[in-house]
């Protein structure tokens, strides 16, 4: 009787013309990834945020969401990269980004509050939506920022699942990076990465009396942020589910005035 491996061969040397390799798995292929500019979130991701895909930041306030995608944003750009930001609620500083090495010339910065700032929330999601919607049908911008940050669930969850799967089919065509900020989670399956943040302590530097800034006892210098990964999909889906860990990293944001990192 033949061996397993005989017939194998066999078996692929008479479909080879019409289908080569028919018994050998595909390789495993993941998504290319960009760098965070985070080495300790870099390690955690396997190299990076993943093109082609909707990574979704959840956090509340003071959770680093922001910062994270400014520090990523600023990788792009000083990459020589086209960048958008689509800000609901108006809230980006750019002075804060050009601190942290966001190249202004090269981001496009969209404020949905900035004609009307007492407009409804759900009047300024549907113009960020339609936004965003538009730069990734017209193409050109390697990174695309939708802040949700400022909304509450009431809104961000009445956002139908379709919009969510157009634009990760867009993103995904371009080879783009949509990058999600939200309190609460709202892309669901459409998410191909989403991370879960929160502020850890805060960091403040105590001062010597004898410095010119004496009347002060602290100055804050930073925050601990942690950042749990929840979700991470590959393009092809293994054969066996693997056990789920909690996987998470821990890195410190720190002030222009401390030194950033």
């Amino acid at each position: 009787m033949p061996s397993a491996q005989h017939l194998r061969a066999h078996i692929e040397a008479n479909l080879a013309k019409r289908i080569p390799s028919a018994l050998t798995p595909l390789p495993r292929l993941v998504f290319p990834v960009a760098l965070t500019g985070i080495p300790e979130l870099d390690a955690l991701l396997n190299g990076g945020l993943p093109v082609g895909a909707i990574s979704e930041i959840v956090g509340p306030e003071c959770s680093g969401r922001t910062s994270l995608a400014l520090t990523f944003v600023a990788a792009m750009t000083q990459a020589g990269k086209v960048c958008a930001w689509v800000d609901v609620s108006d809230t980006l500083h750019p002075e804060s980004a050009a601190a942290l090495g966001v190249d202004l010339s090269r981001l496009l910065w969209i404020r949905c509050g900035a004609v009307a700032p007492n407009r409804k929330s759900w009047s300024r999601l549907e113009q960020g939506l339609r936004v965003s919607d538009l730069l990734l049908q017209g193409g050109g911008f390697s990174c695309i920022v939708l802040d949700l940050g400022s909304l509450s669930a009431e809104y961000a969850l009445r956002v139908p699942l379709a919009t969510w799967f157009r634009f990760r089919a867009a993103a995904e065509r371009l080879q783009s990076n949509v990058v999600l900020l939200t309190q609460h989670g709202c892309s669901r399956n459409s998410a191909g990465l989403v991370l879960r943040l929160e502020a850890l302590r805060l960091e403040a530097l105590r001062l010597d009396p004898g410095s010119e800034l004496s009347q002060h006892s602290t100055i804050f210098t930073g925050l601990q942020h942690r950042a749990e990964l929840t979700r991470q999909r590959s393009n092809v889906l293994p054969l066996r589910k693997p056990p789920q860990n909690v996987q998470a990293a821990q890195w410190q944001a720190k002030t222009v005035w401390a030194g950033r990192r």
